[in-house]
């Protein structure tokens, strides 16, 4: 043997000694970790399973790998469900009985689940599953139900958010019958709700329709309206119903399809046709995080399984593992052992449920399921009430190729382009059925359906609005009138084309069928595809269908019959005025004889001598004769007349306002209503009358009027004999209606009646259709498009002709009279004026009487006229003004003349030639009394002398009044009135300091 050789043999011992003692450290190592069973209950046949159990086994592995130092270690126990709910329930009942497993990664379905769910919640075993989606599963209510996905009921606004975002008014919903399809529904048709939308018809198809069943169904759905359809299915029903669908043209151009994460998240499963038959179809798809865990994750799988793409419920099932190892070493010091109690006395009628024990680890991994939290592969694993949440769902648009993104739906911002917006936008470009990017409306009226049903009401008058004629041959119907004519109007204006006929809403024998409620409720019923006719929006009615927008006047009125009030009578003079108003009128005459008395007894002397009755009789014959304008006698005071002017005016405006109004009660007709208001008809017990088939008999009865006081009537005819007959021969006195049939007639009747308050509120005649129908949207645009055009005024004159009589007629329902508040501005201005007048002439007489005092002259008498020199004075200082301001003073110097004969001379001259001058102005101005008066010129100087004829002062400072010219008045008609001239003496009073030396001259 050679050396090498021996070197070999010996080496094999020594290789040999260390192998033995690493597999004695490893089960050593073994016996130290603490092996927990989990069973595990999918159908093994399945693809789906398959991909989810080696998920399962791939996140063990890789977990505990990178986690030595855990304490416990899953041992997976796993059972075949056999695709059957008994298959499912078997293996759980196995694996709690004889494997004695602490928890359950299952059932692969939610039909599967609710024998699970139950069993579990009895043993204490949390049954946790990550394909069980149904929202039905959560009415079970066990604690022991863990969903570590989220429930498809998670989706439901993302749909009504496309729904909405489209505008659609109806959907029809589509799912597979059984627990997966029904338990989304409560949540769509919620969800609906909130935005108003109606699913017009659910289609339940059975996972055993064979494709004869399915396409039957589908071609119900084609005769209906509603082109959106809400798809809620598996992937291998759905894709036999969208095959079915392209084949006999339901993926053509108009229709819309939306499809739930149910058929999306698999579409890898499908076969290859799939992605072909749903091309344009909207999908809504479970959206992961492209977080860094999930990218290693698929790039390990790949290399692993060659190639295999991992889908949403391999994420969810790798997390589910990786959450239930996690927990178990949570509670790795639990006794982990069952509770059994054995019964050995069951005999024949056992069953292996007798025998179910209860899990001691159950409360407290159930605990420690709820709290654990990690950032998985789906993004953040945490429970929340038994489940994992969703906030972003991903919008995808279905083509050949594949799926394309064209958005994405966040839970609390709503569809946006992309993830990083946060406010609510539209979706990217879609490619609809048919190739087509033009959004599809929604709806149409099927090619091979009926046309819509429209019911007219049967009337026997005011055919004005309806008029139906049925052909005694032919059957055939004739509908004409005013509401008709809106109809039509508004169908041609339609975007699109509505097939409709009008159907007689009457019995066999051709009378009425019932009243417009009942005609409302047939279209609720569906015998009627809709209304068309005078039928009022009430709120009563909007229960059960929904109108478009009025297309009539609104409101419900009284019409009465009106009466000529014209005044008659031997004291029709009176009524032009209130009785208030002839009051103050007197008292206005009166206030005015007071202040002329008080000017003229201040003024005139020869008045205060006259006796009391004289006084009295000239002072109000004077001021009542100005009603007239007979005050031929001229007053002495300046202040009087100043009065008399005002009042004058005053007295002009109050007798033709009276001569007016006079002959406007004499002459023009002043038509009344016999009653004023509704109340005055419920206290008068008068008979009311109310159209037959309308709304206002229960109006009417909700005001109190007694029913056995209520008159029908058919037509406008019917309705003006009752008024002739009047209550007392059992006809009516007053006439409950809506606005428009009033205004008919009124186009015939005017001159005899009018409408009186209240006007009751009603929104007007409106075309309805069942609730949720899309037409209403439509045809309402098109009623706001007609009624502020000029069709509309056509169509109201060729039904509503209105007498040309009844546009100027004058009704009213109070009498025409004046008023203090016509004339109460004049009052306080005639009495404003009379106490500023009698304030300045008392001022003036206080003034002068106080001058006269300190020159110790004694008081002139009343009547010498004191007080119009003073008035005069005032007027001639503030013309002085107003000529030095604009320039037209000429201001003579102060210079006296020379002492010599020719300088006094020629002062004098300049002084009298001065003097005419302003005389002259003066008398012309202001002098229109008969007495003679003597012209004086005041002539101011702050020094030298001041000469008056034969006077001469050298006072210094004060205003001289010189007598220039001396004038007569002509004789009048009456005879010559001489009147004594006085000789005024010179009178002096100083003037204001700093008053600078000028001569005024009147100009």
């Amino acid at each position: 043997m050679s050396f090498s050789d021996y070197i070999v043999s010996r080496s094999l011992y020594i290789w040999l000694f260390f192998f033995l003692n690493f597999l004695v450290l490893l089960g050593k190592s073994q016996k130290a970790d603490i092996q927990v069973k989990v069973g595990v209950v999918l159908d093994t046949n399945s693809p789906l399973a398959g991909l989810s159990l080696r998920a399962i086994n791939m996140s063990l592995s890789e977990f505990y790998n990178t986690h030595n130092g855990f304490k416990t270690r899953i041992v997976l126990n796993i059972r075949g469900s056999k695709g059957t709910v008994v298959g499912a329930a078997a293996s759980a009942l196995y694996l709690i009985n004889k494997r004695k497993v602490v928890a359950i990664i299952g059932p692969g379905t939610s039909m599967q689940a609710p024998f699970l769910i139950n069993l579990g919640n009895q043993s204490q075993v949390p049954i946790v599953s990550f394909s069980a989606t149904s929202p039905l599963l959560d009415s079970l209510r066990s604690p022991y139900f863990i969903r570590a996905t989220h429930d498809d009921s998670a989706q439901v606004h993302a749909i009504s958010a496309i729904v909405e975002s489209f505008r659609w008014r109806e959907v029809v919903t589509i799912y597979v019958d059984n627990e997966f399809g029904e338990g989304i529904l409560p949540y769509l048709v919620d969800a609906f709700q909130e935005i108003n939308v109606r699913i017009r018809h659910r289609s339940a198809i059975s996972s055993h329709f064979t494709d004869d069943q399915i396409k039957k169904e589908l071609y119900r759905l084609m005769t209906m309206p509603t082109r959106v359809f809400i798809v809620h299915m598996l992937p291998d029903p759905g894709s036999r119903l969208f095959k079915i669908a392209r084949e006999i043209g339901m993926l053509n151009k108009g229709y819309a399809w939306i499809v739930t994460n149910g058929i999306v998240d698999l579409m890898s499963s499908m076969e290859g046709s799939g992605l072909e038959d749903m091309h344009g179809v909207l999908g809504v798809k479970t959206y992961f995080s492209r977080s860094k865990e999930l990218a290693y994750l698929e790039a390990r799988w790949r290399k692993r399984f060659e190639g295999e793409e991992l889908h949403n419920f391999g994420y969810w099932a790798y997390d589910t593992a990786t959450a239930l190892a996690i927990s178990v070493e949570e509670i790795s010091n639990v006794n982990m052992s069952f509770n059994t109690t054995k019964n050995i006395s069951r005999g024949d009628i056992g069953t292996d449920l007798d025998d179910l024990g209860l899990a001691l680890s159950g409360p407290k991994l159930l605990q420690a399921l709820s709290k654990v939290s990690f950032k998985g592969v789906s993004g953040r694993f945490q429970l929340k009430n038994g489940k994992v949440e969703a906030t972003t769902f991903k919008i995808v648009n279905m083509e050949e190729s594949g799926e394309r993104t064209v958005g994405f739906w966040k839970s609390k911002v709503g569809l946006v382009k992309r993830l990083g917006e946060n406010s609510s936008s539209r979706l990217r470009p879609i490619i609809w059925p048919g190739d087509t990017t033009l959004v599809p409306k929604g709806w149409e009226i099927p090619i091979n359906g009926k046309k819509l049903r429209i019911a007219v009401p049967k009337k026997d008058g005011f055919t004005n609005f309806v008029k139906v004629v049925k052909d005694a041959n032919t059957n055939a119907l004739t509908v004409t009138g005013f509401c008709i004519d809106v109809f039509d109007a508004v169908m041609r204006q339609m975007p699109y084309a509505v097939a409709y006929e009008y159907v007689s809403f009457e019995t066999p024998d051709g009378k009425p069928d019932g009243d417009y409620t009942k005609m409302v409720h047939k279209v609720f019923l569906g015998e009627f595809d809709g209304a068309v006719g005078d039928t009022t929006i009430l709120a009563n009615r909007s229960h059960y269908v929904d109108f478009a927008l009025p297309y009539s006047e609104t409101g419900v009125v009284f019409v009465v019959p009106v009466e000529d009030k014209r005044e008659k009578g031997e004291w029709v003079f009176l009524k032009p005025l209130t009785k208030e108003l002839w009051f103050i009128i007197a008292a206005a005459f009166i206030y005015i004889g007071i202040m002329v008395w008080i000017f003229e007894y201040i003024a005139d002397k020869n008045f205060r001598t006259q006796k009391k009755i004289e006084k009295f009789s000239n002072v109000f014959y004077f001021s009542f004769s100005t009603l007239f304008f007979a005050h031929k006698k001229p007053s002495t005071s300046i202040y009087t007349r100043a009065l008399i002017v005002i009042w004058c005016f005053v007295v002009l405006i109050l007798t033709q306002s009276y001569t007016a109004t006079l002959t406007s009660m004499l002459t023009v007709q002043e038509l009344r209503p016999t009653v004023r208001h509704m109340d005055d008809l419920k206290k008068s017990q008068v008979n009311i009358g109310y159209q037959r088939g309308s709304f206002t008999f229960e109006k009417l009865k909700q005001e109190g009027f007694k029913e056995s006081r209520l008159k029908i009537y058919n037509s406008p005819e019917e309705m003006r004999e009752l008024f002739l007959k009047k209550s007392s021969n059992g006809g009516i006195d007053a006439a409950f209606d809506e606005v428009p049939y009033v205004r008919l007639f009124m186009a015939k009747y005017c001159k005899k009646y009018t409408m009186i308050e209240p006007t009751f509120k009603a929104d007007g005649f409106g075309f309805a259709f069942p609730l949720g129908s899309p037409l209403v949207p439509d045809i309402s645009r098109q009623i706001l498009n007609l009624t502020e055009g000029e069709n509309m005024r056509a169509i109201e004159s060729k039904w509503f002709v209105e007498e040309k009589y009844c546009q100027d007629r004058n009704t009213t329902d109070t009498p025409i009279q004046l008023n203090r508040d016509s004339f109460q501005a004049l009052f306080m201005i005639v009495f404003g004026i009379s106490l500023l007048l009698l304030f300045i002439m008392l001022s003036c007489r206080r003034y002068r009487e106080g001058r006269g005092n300190m020159n110790g002259a004694p008081h002139d008498n009343p009547g010498d006229g004191p007080d119009d020199h003073m008035l005069l004075f005032l007027l001639m200082l503030a013309f002085r003004r107003y000529q030095q301001r604009r320039g037209n003073i000429i201001v003579a110097q102060p210079n006296p003349p020379d002492d010599g004969p020719d300088g006094q001379d020629n002062a004098r001259d300049t002084q009298n030639r001065d003097f005419n001058e302003g005389g002259e102005e003066a008398s012309e101005e202001g002098n229109d009394e008969t007495d003679d008066i003597e012209h004086h010129i005041l002539e101011v100087r702050e020094g030298g002398s001041v000469r008056d004829g034969d006077h001469e002062t050298n006072d210094i400072g004060k205003v001289s009044e010189v007598p220039m010219v001396q004038l007569q008045r002509q004789k009048s008609q009456s005879g010559l009135v001489h009147r004594r001239s006085k000789k005024l003496s010179s009178k002096t009073m100083p003037l204001r300091k700093g008053l600078p030396p000028l001569r005024m001259h009147l100009a």
